[in-house]
């Protein structure tokens, strides 16, 4: 079992969820988070002033899936996910040592 990580552009989130729908994933857990990564921000101008903006909004998908599913899982993401500009996002994969569906007491595979 493994956790695919995923941050992305918000306005992506839409065509990401009907991806991951399409490969078989039945949920995810979404998370507003800020960062910056090789962009480091960018500079605005408001009401004539400029500023910095250091931490850019994205969002945060986590999806649990079997070991199997990760490959077409982070393809989906990437097929979704991408416009081809700086900050589109990155794809972390981690892996799952327990996992226990709370309502049922099922464990492993059959809790996701």
């Amino acid at each position: 079992m493994k956790i695919v990580m995923a941050i992305i552009k918000p306005f992506k989130l839409e065509e990401v969820r009907d991806a991951l729908t399409t490969v078989g994933v039945h949920g995810l857990t979404v998370s507003e988070v800020k960062g910056y990564g090789r962009q480091k921000g960018h500079t605005e101008i408001y009401r004539g002033a400029e500023y910095a903006v250091s931490f850019l909004p994205k969002l945060k998908i986590e999806v649990a899936v079997s070991s199997e599913l990760v490959d077409q899982v982070v393809e989906a993401i990437v097929g979704a996910a991408r416009t081809g500009q700086i900050g589109d996002g990155k794809i972390f994969v981690i892996s799952i040592e327990q996992a226990v569906r709370i309502r049922t007491g099922e464990m492993d595979v059959d809790a996701l």
